[in-house]
């Protein structure tokens, strides 16, 4: 007999950080972009898990965020294997699901100060991931953090999106307003096609391949796929001409409250006063 809990696992779990400054649960990215993927999912039930970490301006308090995002992966694996697990994160939450995937410790970052990363088997559990505006080298390098790698064994099942201009994932940005553009643009829409077509790949892999002897039974009945598959991409919504880059004095809500200054031939960027990430 299969354990009582595994009426309640969903066919799918979105494990999503948010962004600096957000409000505690997914942020509005991420609630846009569940919102978008149960929307091309049919009726395949979609569980939610928000990260539980600060989210704020001291960014070394992000390793907080590994921890949980970690632990509550490993659980769900263990009482719900047959869930299909979705990592998303935006901007610094999109930093945090990077460092969850990863397969070795950051150079320069003691083992004893951050979590081990995930056992290899854990990325079978693992659909798809999902990060907007996740920080490049350049803004990881500005506030002294190691930059973000993700692991071999979730790089072929990740979507990295961000926006042109944006000042904190685009490697020449010099915008903050971009940063916040990731649902206007499409990206959020794009994102959650991709993550439904490797759903909908993951479920006909479970369809087709019946579970072992002695292993849980499925949790739903199995419903019918689409009979075509969904387009691997949405067309961004068209926008105005990009105009001159250029740092906007106000930055966005998630953001330090000082503009970050992007580095450039004459200037470079000067780190703020902030610790390691671990």
């Amino acid at each position: 007999m299969p354990p009582a809990h595994a009426a309640a696992c969903p066919d799918a779990e979105v494990v999503f950080a948010r962004g600096t400054t957000e409000a505690p649960g997914l942020g509005p990215t991420g609630d846009a972009f569940v919102d978008s993927l149960r929307s091309h999912v049919g009726p395949k039930s979609i569980g939610v898990y928000a990260v539980d970490y600060p989210a704020t301006t001291d960014f070394p308090t992000a390793v907080e965020g590994i921890t949980d995002a970690r632990t509550h992966i490993l659980a769900t694996a263990a009482s719900c294997p047959r869930t299909k697990m979705v990592l998303g994160g935006f901007s610094q939450g999109a930093a945090v699901m990077g460092f969850v995937t990863a397969n070795a410790v950051p150079d320069g970052v003691a083992a004893s100060d951050v979590p081990a990363p995930m056992p290899p088997d854990v990325a079978n559990h693992v659909a798809a991931v999902a990060l907007f505006g996740k920080p490049s080298t350049r803004f990881m390098h500005a506030i002294n953090d190691p930059p973000i790698t993700i692991g071999p064994q979730y790089l072929g099942k990740t979507i990295d999106l961000c926006v042109d201009n944006d000042l904190v994932c685009d490697a020449h940005g010099s915008s903050f307003s971009a940063h916040n553009q990731y649902e206007d643009s499409g990206m959020v829409d794009q994102g959650a096609v991709f993550v439904a077509n490797q759903l909908q790949a993951a479920w006909a892999t479970d369809v087709a391949v019946p579970p072992a002897a002695g292993a849980p039974a499925p949790q739903t009945p199995p419903t019918p796929l689409p009979s075509a598959p969904l387009p691997l991409s949405v067309p961004a919504a068209p926008g105005a001409p990009a105009a001159p880059p250029a740092v906007i004095a106000a930055p966005a809500p998630h953001l330090p409250a000082e503009p970050l200054t992007p580095p450039g031939p004459a200037t470079p960027v000067a780190p703020p006063p902030v610790g390691p990430l671990a």
